[in-house]
């Protein structure tokens, strides 16, 4: 398989597998929404690292696959291929990127998906859609904005060039770079402290973020509001105040 799913401990690693750079054809596009639906699903997933092994995050799209592509063919694709990115921002959980090597056009995308991304300290990152007369299509005009704001966007987009790491997390683009032999095990480490915390809390904190980034900030506080009221009908809530009584902040252990 082009793109795995591994679970230890709570965390469940979505791994893209596909030699040498992990391009994004069809196959692999359809099978990360697969296993992003999959992950929000299973109970024993609790928090979701994105990773493409030790030498590459993900180089982009398959250009000879696209290359074939007619206009009819991409208005039909190109909305497959945003569902499938998007299903991996909706995973209701936790989830960390963990960059090594090149994350350029679709792997850049991908790991703007994330919540918190994790880089390599030799790690390249871009969308140099441009230099092929298109643009981002799996939401990098839109993820990449939203992170780093609009005239820095526009800067990667309009150029194409390639930001290395401590560029990008100067910019906000990553936050966190780290030796290239470690990212994998800081990303898990991440994830794992995550895995341990109250999942409906968690995921009340994503979904209140991310929907509330969209609207306007009234809305925002009413998402905020309903979710923070909710959990109050929780037992994770229960263990949590009442550890917090008895023993202390952070010694409360969530079911």
């Amino acid at each position: 398989m082009t793109v795995t799913l591994e679970v230890s401990d709570n965390v469940g690693t979505i791994r893209l597998d596909r030699p040498p750079m992990n391009a994004l054809d069809v196959a692999v596009q359809d099978r990360l929404r697969e296993l992003a639906e999959e992950a929000g699903r299973r109970d024993d997933v609790r928090a979701v690292i994105l990773y493409g092994g030790e030498k590459v995050f993900a180089a982009g799209a398959d250009i000879k696959e696209m290359q074939a592509m007619d206009h009819t063919a991409m208005v039909v694709r190109s909305r497959a291929l945003q569902e499938s990115f998007t299903a991996v921002a909706r995973i209701p959980k936790p989830v960390v990127a963990a960059v090594t090597g090149y994350a350029l056009g679709g792997g850049c995308e991908l790991a703007l998906c994330a919540d918190f991304r994790i880089a390599a300290h030799d790690a390249k990152l871009g969308q140099p859609e441009i230099l092929l007369g298109l643009i981002p299509g799996a939401g990098g005009t839109q993820r990449l904005a939203r992170l780093v704001g609009p005239s820095k966007a526009k800067d990667l987009i309009f150029t194409g060039r390639q930001v290395k790491a401590e560029e990008a997390l100067a910019i906000g683009l990553v936050d966190r770079v780290v030796p290239a032999a470690e990212v994998y095990e800081q990303a898990h480490a991440w994830a794992a402290r995550l895995a341990r915390g109250p999942a409906l809390a968690l995921r009340a904190a994503k979904e209140s973020v991310d929907a509330g980034l969209e609207t306007d900030i009234d809305t925002g506080l009413t998402i905020e509001r309903n979710w923070f009221a909710g959990l109050f009908a929780t037992e994770d809530r229960e263990r949590g105040m009442r550890s917090f009584v008895e023993e202390g902040p952070g010694k409360a252990k969530f079911v």
